[in-house]
Formats: structure tokens, sequence, C-alpha cells
């Protein structure tokens, strides 16, 4: 492992804006910014129960996860046609890019859309194809997660399998989450199993606000290889090192657990705790334009709260290119730019 260089507390923020990163937790449809929303309501004529673009900003005041989801899903219903869904996720791509991410997996939720009569063909295109510009004209590589909506039935998921299915090429796994608790994963294990069989890539949220036991079920009934958030496996002795021996990354979202309440104050994150036990986790934003802010932001202000150091981040940065589903190759590129900008860092101010 590469050793760090001392680095004041001074010049961190810099660095933490400028390490190159992998973001392996971000729901694209929680990146549709209110002004971006209004937009797309008016190019498609849709009704919204906001007057402008500061009173839906204002209504940002959520006590947990299910005030948060139910005005999520009202901003997605402005998304109708493939252009929608491209403009969505180009605007995240671009400022991903901004932040020096390199390499994105974005989850997105069909069942919000084909609900409404949005056909599974017109999210997937519009999505990959904003991925596909956004290697060649902004230099970062982007793939997509598709997620199951965890409060709907088994029955839903498999629905939503089915509709899929000729679009698989274009997605690289499948994810669990909306409303965690009373919806254990073992609700949707034949579903996994069957995207298991597909060869698809397996993750799926648990111990955010759900208990240890949701983490173990994810593993052991799931089958997952990443648990998203999972900052609930610090009261399990065992699991902790289970999830440290294993090397199984948690996609730990800092100002979401912030803004959920999970952490009243950002200043008692267990994120330095995961990462001293051994964990592998990793810092993303979810649902950036609801939560206050996208990736750098995350990092610059956990680090601030809590006091992590350059080694922590480093870890940190690690951590996100060796757990996502990227090949080797890109994997160990990735690397070297990032130790490259460590060593830059103690040369040069930024």
């Amino acid at each position: 492992m590469f050793k760090v260089p001392p680095i004041s507390a001074e010049r961190l923020p810099a660095l933490l804006r400028a390490m190159p990163k992998a973001e392996l937790h971000i729901h694209i449809e929680g990146s549709l910014e209110p002004e971006l929303i209004f937009a797309l309501a008016q190019r498609n004529a849709v009704a919204l129960p906001y007057a402008s673009v500061e009173a839906l900003r204002s209504a940002y005041a959520f006590t947990n996860l299910q005030s948060f989801l139910d005005i999520y899903y009202a901003g997605a219903s402005v998304l109708l046609h493939e252009q929608d869904f491209y403009d969505m996720a180009r605007a995240y791509l671009v400022r991903a890019a901004h932040d020096n991410v390199l390499h994105a997996e974005i989850f997105f939720d069909p069942q919000t859309h084909t609900a409404r009569g949005v056909a599974m063909e017109t999210v997937i295109n519009g999505l990959h194809r904003a991925c596909q510009d956004a290697r060649t004209e902004l230099g970062i590589s982007a793939t997509l997660i598709l997620c199951f909506l965890r409060h709907l039935s088994e029955e839903s998921a498999f629905e939503t399998l089915e509709q899929a299915q000729p679009f698989l090429d274009k997605i690289v796994g499948v994810g669990l989450d909306s409303s965690e608790v009373g919806h254990p994963p073992e609700k949707f294990a034949r579903v996994f199993a069957r995207c298991r069989e597909l060869g698809l890539r397996l993750v799926a949220h648990a111990g955010e606000e759900g208990p240890p036991a949701y983490i173990w079920s994810a593993l052991d009934v799931l089958k997952v290889e990443r648990i998203d958030h999972g900052v609930q496996a610090v009261h399990d002795a065992a699991l902790m090192q289970r999830l440290a021996q294993d090397r199984i990354a948690l996609t730990v979202c800092p100002l979401s657990n912030h803004k959920l309440r999970v952490f009243p104050d950002l200043a008692d994150h267990n994120l330095g705790k995961l990462l001293d036990a051994g964990l592998a986790a990793t810092v993303n934003s979810d649902d950036p334009a609801y939560f206050g802010g996208y990736i750098n932001d995350n990092f610059t202000q956990v680090f601030a709260a809590t006091h992590l150091t350059a080694k922590h981040a480093y870890q940190l940065a690690f951590n996100s290119f060796e757990a996502s589903f990227a090949g080797n190759a890109d994997k160990r590129t990735w690397e070297h730019k990032l130790k490259e900008t460590f060593e830059r860092c103690v040369e040069h101010d930024y």
C-alpha cells in the first residue's frame, strides 16, 4: 500500500477536491436539481405542486427516509422522454467530472417511471446514451445499476427484470433501494438469484436505517458484492469482522446520513470508525440535489466535522476504485493517478 505523505489540515480540503475518485452510490433521479425539474416540467407540460424553484428547494426539510422519498418521487414525475433521462444523467456527469470522479456506477429506479407509463426502453436508452457521451466528451467512465424498489412486491421486481432483459447489455448490475425498514432483503431472494444467473453484479441498500440483520441477509441471502450504506454494522462486532475480512465494500453517504438524521450531528458520523476497523468504506453522494452536496461536498464536510486525515482520504479513494465493477486495467490506471495526486500535493499547493 502507498505510504501517504503528511499533509496539513489546511491543505486537505483542496486535496479532497482534486484527488481522483469513483462514485458507487448515486441515484440519478436524486441528482435532479430544482432548476432542471422546472425546466423539464415546462418542456413536458407537467404541473408541479410548487410555485417556484425556491419553493421546491425549501421543501427539502426531511425528518427521515420516507419523508424524503415522498418528494423524490414527485420530482421524478417530470421525466417522460428519452431526452429527459439523457439531460438528467448528463447534468450529473458534468458535475461528477468537475469533482474529479473518474468512474461512476449510477443507480436508476425504473419502477418509478414504468408505473407512470414510461417505457423501460425510454429510461435505459436515455441514461445509457449519456454514459456513452460522457466517456468521449468528459473523460468519465459510467455504468448503470438497475434498482428494485423494496416497498413494492417481489412480483413487481420480476416484471421489471423481464422488461429490462432486452437491455441487459447496457446494465452492469442490480440493486435494492427505497424504504428499508419493514422490507428485509430476503423479500427479494428469488429475484436476486435470477439476476445472478443472468450474470449481473449484485448490490443492496442495507443498514442505513435498518438493523445489522439486514446486512447479514443481503450478504448471505441475496449474496451481494457491496453493501450500500451499511453504517449500522458498527452495532454488530461479528458483522464488522466479516465485512473487514471479506473486503465487502460499504458505499457510505455522509450528507445523506446527516440530512435523514441517521447521524443528527455530522461530527458523530462513524466513517472513521469503519475505516479504522479495516472496512472498505467509500464516500458517495446518494441523492445530491436533495441532501445538500455532491461527492466533493461529502468529502470536505465529513472530513471537517470528524477530523479525518489524508491517510483516510487516500484509503477512501483507493477503496472506491477497488470496489467498482470496472476492469482491473482501469483500476490500476486510476490508482496510479491517485498516488500521483498525493505525491504532487506534497510538492505543490493546490
